[in-house]
């Protein structure tokens, strides 16, 4: 099973970037332990970071084929992007949608998200352990689509 995780605007900021809101555990040590976690699964992931929406587009649009499921957390363009959205719905690649705060205990415009209707899931507010969360549900529903098929 392949796994592509998308990373949004402003997370290459990890560690410095309001610890109080987004911890102090860098983009590259989240990866490291996602990384672990997944090769005890047996799960290859590969893990992208862009602070430009067109790119986060065109590299979920790219997925659809190569990758089994997708792990995204757009940062800023959850609340914003359409063409995210869209790019999602079209690649027909089951994503789930990550972060790393509580959006819903947070200012009121990241009260809506416009790719949670196109996505598998959403997990939010574990920080860091947001995505190993992501990664074990990825790895249960490719277990539970294996045993029913």
């Amino acid at each position: 099973m392949k796994v592509l995780f998308l990373n949004g605007p402003n997370l290459n900021l990890l560690g410095t970037r309001e610890p109080g809101v987004y911890g102090r555990s860098t983009l590259a040590a989240i990866e490291a332990r996602v990384r672990r976690r997944a090769g005890e699964l047996g799960i290859a992931v590969e893990w992208r970071q862009s602070n430009l929406e067109g790119e986060l587009v065109t590299w979920i649009q790219q997925a659809a084929g190569a990758f089994d499921f997708l792990v995204l957390n757009a940062a800023a363009y959850t609340h914003t992007s359409v063409a995210l959205r869209d790019a999602i719905a079209a690649a027909g690649v089951p994503t789930l949608e990550v972060h790393l705060s509580n959006v819903h205990a947070r200012e009121e415009f990241r009260h809506r998200s416009l790719i949670a209707a196109v996505c598998r899931g959403v997990i939010a507010g574990f920080g860091s352990t947001s995505y190993l969360l992501a990664l074990e549900a990825v790895n249960a529903l490719a277990t539970e689509a294996a045993s029913s098929a």
